[in-house]
């Protein structure tokens, strides 16, 4: 495993047991030796799941069942199968046919329906995936599953990445307590249309399936869509959420509980940026003032998105030039002589010209720090969006020169 992103949290946090929820890891050898690299988890009967997934038009055989699966209602339970290491995209009949052989093992072996098992894959793509030997291990994955194995689970879904990612809220409804929890992994090929990496969640919350799709969908457009690593989107991405109702505590249209789902998708979506290949840096880049919402994150992209940018964060050169380069070819409207610019608090670029008041160490002693913010204001309307980003390094380079040799 490479060395742990400086900006990683300290440790894994203590996730809360979800009733409802058993998970498992277990080795398979997808492709990594000595490591877990498979993940089950199976949801009780009663169970509902929502998911939003990559709008990419090569997107893989795992997305494209899911998909299918989720436009039905459903209530036998579900499982999730996961494996890393291989992502089963552009592979073809192939690809279909070790979906189809993976659910209809995972059914047997669960005694759920076909059309409740749920599979994701991650990894090289083009290449085969090797089921029979996920199949071979599911008897131990099923006797394995346990209501405090999430750790164990995040571990197994991960890639590049260098360390697990989870995170949780307790929400109060009525007097009762409801839990949430969820796991994420995602380094690179991160640019989410739709959704990003994989990322799982769970709820003792009972509450509708369309309900939760509306929460999971909205939640995911402010904080997974709006991070970025590489500009690259995923052919796999899948987000999932399962609430299985264990708490009795109905959640329709409590704002409380949408919130706090979107708190965790939010800490998940920070710590993959955190993740991020080669990162060194964390970014948030905030537009305001843009015509319209859609410009502001349309201009916080391709900010967030420059290479230019992104290299001289993490030279830690305060080079708000590129700033302005970032935001004039994004396409959405924008006046020169309007723009300001800051780093963190210092005032760096107003009214088309570097501020008076800026001296280049104040910019500099921003960029130095672990986390930094960019603000840029377009002077022109009401329209806001953050973005968060991370910057560009040989680390990147040297992580996916070599990523299947």
């Amino acid at each position: 495993m490479p060395p742990k992103s400086p900006l990683a949290p300290e440790t894994f946090p203590d996730l809360p047991v979800i009733a409802g929820v058993r998970l498992s890891a277990v080795a398979a050898g997808v492709k990594y030796k000595n490591r877990n690299d498979v993940m089950l988890a199976v949801l009780d009967p009663g169970s509902v799941v929502a998911g939003v997934f990559t709008r990419s038009a090569t997107r893989s055989a795992p997305v494209l069942d899911c998909q299918a699966k989720l436009a039905g209602e459903g209530g036998e339970g579900a499982a999730i199968l996961v494996n890393s290491g291989n992502s089963n995209a552009f592979t073809g009949r192939a690809g279909d046919g070790s979906v189809a052989a993976i659910c209809a093992a995972v059914s047997a072996a669960t005694g759920l329906p076909e059309e409740r098992v749920f599979t994701a894959s991650t990894g090289v793509i083009g290449v085969p995936l090797p089921h029979d030997r996920i199949i071979a291990k599911l008897d131990e994955a099923v006797s394995a599953l346990s209501t405090e194995a999430i750790a164990d689970a995040a571990g197994a879904i991960m890639t590049t990445d260098t360390f697990p990612k989870g995170a949780f809220a307790e929400v109060s409804v009525g007097g009762q307590t409801v839990k949430i929890a969820g796991i994420a992994k995602g380094s690179g090929m991160i640019a989410p249309d739709m959704a990003t990496m994989l990322v799982y969640m769970f709820t003792d919350a009972k509450i509708g399936r369309a309900d939760l799709q509306k929460i999971v969908s909205e939640a995911n457009a402010r904080t997974f869509n709006n991070i970025t690593v590489d500009s690259d989107t995923s052919t796999s991405d899948t987000l999932m959420m399962g609430a299985t109702g264990a708490s009795g505590v109905d959640v329709t249209g409590n704002a409380d509980f949408a919130t706090a789902v979107e708190d965790v998708m939010r800490d998940l979506a920070h710590q993959v940026v955190r993740d991020g290949e080669g990162a060194t840096k964390f970014v948030t880049v905030t537009v305001t003032g843009a015509a319209t919402d859609a410009d502001a994150r349309t201009h916080a992209l391709s900010i967030a998105n420059s290479p230019l940018v992104k290299t001289a964060i993490a030279g830690e050169d305060p080079n708000w030039g590129r700033i302005v380069m970032a935001v004039g070819k994004s396409g959405a409207a924008a006046d020169r002589d309007r723009l300001t610019i800051r780093f963190g608090d210092v005032l760096v670029a107003e009214k088309g010209w570097v501020a008076e008041s800026y001296a280049e160490e104040q910019g500099a002693a921003v960029m130095k720090q672990p986390e930094i913010p960019i603000n840029v204001d377009i002077g022109l309307g009401d329209g806001s969006a953050t973005v968060w980003t991370c910057d560009l390094t040989h680390g990147y380079i040297t992580i996916n020169a070599d990523y299947r040799s």
